[in-house]
């Protein structure tokens, strides 16, 4: 049995090790290590810094093509308009330098090409999320369900805790025909009625009654149903400990959630042996032939069972759990002699006799009705999965918003489990969309319903809290169980632990999946722009002059922007609302969308056009022409679009926030560390012109250059708001590209 967990039963355990020091602990420490396997976000990450490292690739190949070919026939000039390479004439350490620097430049391309911030900007928003998810009450297990819940269309929700306080209390009792009015009034029972309810109760629980030592204060534990039943039995008189000692307990059988019903067999002091059944109102009522008047007389239940099914059903439409106790007794004859013969023994199911139904409020969580509305608006679907009866099911999804109104109420919208369980797989797939509460379901349902929705499509989360869930939350695309009342093995199956067990929990954590999606792509667009403008700035003159405004030192630093500090400063932008009014991302969407795709050709086309005009033109708009230092007038051309480039980079982090709103400027005051690195870089940036220039090759500007840098970047934010207000196509642009090669494929296939 080494290695098995238990999944049912009771028991009494010493505990002599918990945590590390067990050897559970110490095989779970051993195996919780990263095993490096990429999120599928990753792996789509990874298909795009590929295919820009190819362009980036080629870019540099043909550009160190070009350079030597200009070099090695004399078309390359200095600074001053000398010839570079004479044949015959230039020495052979000057023409290696040259060749050194061209392939330094090629190098470098290459370098600012690749994305290799990409993986660091992945690492930082995850871990940035989990972090911040842990306060929202989510512990994430697996980092790839931080990227999925961002995807998800649809959360199958247990009520009991998660919709609901799990508070219960017994707000209704029925014995017999007679309603208890309130219902913990002993005086209106006979006292046969209130020794056999107290022996039921005491005796058919997993729970336990603590009195204190002065006879004070009374502590109850267990399930929070069985709380509520055994607080109503102490209300009616029931003296826990004395009943327990007056019985001897020969056989049990636990609570079952597909029975939905429990037993337990006992022999009493006068060696009777009774029976007694606790559990869903209706399924232990059609078991009963007989019930329990008030007055301790037994009735048939022939002309009254249409009596009680009314009354449980006006229970569940006022969202109270329905639970009904039943006995019977065994004749001695039909009892195992032996102890080994319990195990096998069938407790007799049929003849009951109605002792009691009660009515259990469990109130809705304040909020929910607000948190299941969020998801609606956001196009996530919200389905209710309760082992409750349809009834109590209905009126709970009603209050909490998952039902709009009582016209829902019409199958498939509402279901029983053993319905859908009777469909046929495909009639499963084609119900399954329409489904939003399904009562008196099993773990199995859930399950069935799981695998007919990711059929159909969906991105599916799902709840749950029991031992018989875990086949559920592992079939999902995410599995949320929950951290107080979740089993062990329910959260080993599970990709995040709703520590607080409340469903405006989940509603955060679909936040959070979705806001790391977004930064992702706040921080690919600018990459993007910063990888384009670089390109083609260094490609279009090395082409044209054989030489590259930016050099390596000064592209190596903008790396350094863009990877690093740009990775820091987007991709740890906290969720916004703005977030919750957008449809799911779909499987298939593309990463880079088109709303992408028109801010990042627009910022690139402005810095391309703006800083060549500079690079060809420069010496003549900015008067440098008379300066008698023809070099020192060529570094400050070359410094002046190291700036500006720089300057459009820090500015254009603010455009890349929003790619979607034409404010980039909402709620930027309250992200320090978004400022602190624009502060930052903006720092280094004077430091590296005003003091480090003979590292990076650039002079000193006078203020009049800095204000040009300034403005060339600030044209940067009207231009984005101008942008933004230019509609994009519905189809994305990749498609455009794919459709041709699937058509080539298809063809080719064929």
């Amino acid at each position: 049995m080494s290695g098995c967990k238990v999944a049912d039963g009771f028991g009494t355990m010493l505990v002599t090790g918990v945590g590390i020091n067990t050897e559970w602990g110490l095989l779970m420490a051993s195996i919780s290590e990263d095993t490096g396997e990429e999120t599928p976000l990753q792996v789509r990450l990874n298909g795009v810094a590929t295919f820009i490292g190819i362009v980036g690739l080629s870019v540099a190949v043909s550009v160190l093509a070009i350079l030597l070919a200009r070099y090695f026939t004399g078309n390359t000039e200095d600074p001053d308009g000398a010839t570079q390479f004479i044949k015959g004439r230039t020495k052979f350490d000057d023409a290696f330098n040259d060749v050194v620097k061209i392939f330094t430049i090629a190098v470098t391309i290459v370098v600012v090409a690749v994305p290799e911030g990409l993986p660091l900007a992945v690492t930082l928003t995850l871990a940035y999320s989990m972090r911040k998810m842990m306060a929202d009450k989510a512990l994430v297990r697996r980092l790839s369900a931080c990227e999925t819940m961002g995807s998800a269309t649809t959360i199958c929700s247990d009520k009991t805790g998660t919709l609901t306080l799990n508070e219960m209390t017994v707000v209704e009792a029925f014995v017999g025909k007679k309603k208890i009015n309130p219902p913990a009034d002993s005086s209106q029972l006979h006292l046969s009625v209130v020794s056999l309810l107290s022996e039921g109760v005491a005796q058919s629980t997993m729970g336990n009654v603590f009195v204190s030592k002065d006879g004070g204060d009374v502590e109850i534990s267990g399930s929070p149903t069985e709380k509520a039943i055994l607080s109503w039995a102490i209300e009616l008189g029931m003296k826990f400990d004395a009943i327990r000692s007056e019985s001897t307990i020969l056989h049990v059988l636990p609570f079952n959630s597909e029975k939905k019903r429990g037993g337990v067999a006992l022999r009493r002091s006068d060696a009777e042996v009774h029976i007694h059944w606790k559990g869903a109102a209706e399924i232990v009522l059609a078991a009963c032939s007989g019930y329990l008047d008030s007055n301790g007389c037994l009735q048939s239940m022939n002309e009254d069972k249409e009596f009680f099914e009314a009354a449980i059903d006006e229970m569940a439409a006022n969202c109270l759990r329905c639970i009904a106790l039943a006995y019977r007794l065994c004749e001695q004859e039909k009892v195992p002699s032996n102890e080994e013969s319990f195990d096998d023994w069938v407790l007799p199911e049929d003849n009951l006799v109605l002792l009691a139904i009660v009515g259990i409020k469990d109130p809705c969580r304040p909020g929910v009705k607000d948190a299941v509305k969020i998801c609606t608006d956001a196009g996530v679907k919200v389905r209710m999965v309760t082992g409750d009866n349809i009834q109590t099911a209905q009126a709970i999804a009603l209050e909490c918003g998952i039902l709009s109104s009582a016209q829902d109420v019409t199958e498939p919208t509402i279901i029983e489990g053993r319905v859908f369980r009777a469909l046929t797989e495909i009639e499963r797939e084609q119900v399954a969309r329409k489904i939003m509460v399904m009562g008196r379901s099993s773990p199995n349902d859930k399950l069935l319903l799981v695998q007919a929705l990711r059929k159909g499509g969906d991105v599916v989360a799902v709840t749950g809290d029991g031992t018989n869930d875990a086949p559920a939350l592992h079939e999902a695309d995410i599995g949320l169980s929950m951290g107080i009342q979740g089993t062990e093995v329910a959260k080993e199956s599970s990709d995040i632990i709703i520590l607080d067990d409340n469903f405006a929990s989940v509603v955060k954590v679909v936040r959070w999946g979705r806001s790391v999606y977004a930064n992702i792509q706040k921080f690919i667009q600018f990459q993007l722009t910063v990888n384009v403008a670089a390109l083609v700035i260094n490609v279009a003159a090395a082409i044209s002059s054989g030489d590259v405004p930016l050099n390596s030192v000064q592209l190596l630093w903008v790396n350094l922007i863009m990877d690093t500090l740009g990775a820091l400063a987007l991709v740890t932008e906290p969720p916004t609302d703005n977030l919750m009014h957008r449809s799911p991302v779909g499987r298939r969407e593309p990463l880079i969308t088109n709303i992408m795709w028109r801010n990042l050709l627009i910022q690139a086309l402005y810095q391309v056009t703006v800083l060549l005009v500079l690079n060809f033109r420069g010496m003549t708009i900015l008067q440098l022409e008379d300066d008698g230092n023809r070099e020192h007038a060529y570094k400050v051309k070359n410094s002046l679009i190291f700036n500006a480039f720089v300057m459009c980079q820090i500015f254009n982090e603010f455009n890349a926030r929003k790619p979607e709103e034409v404010n980039c400027f909402k709620g930027v005051t309250k992200n320090y560390l978004f400022m602190g690195i624009i502060g930052f870089t903006f720092i280094l940036q004077i430091i590296i012109i005003e003091f480090l220039g003979k590292f990076t090759s650039t002079v000193r500007l006078d203020w009049q250059l800095w204000l040009v840098s300034l403005g060339i970047g600030i044209i940067s934010w009207p231009l984005a708001i101008v942008g933004k207000l230019i509609p994009v196509p519905k189809t994305p642009v990749a498609s455009y590209f794919i459709k041709p090669f699937q058509q080539c494929k298809r063809s080719r296939d064929a």
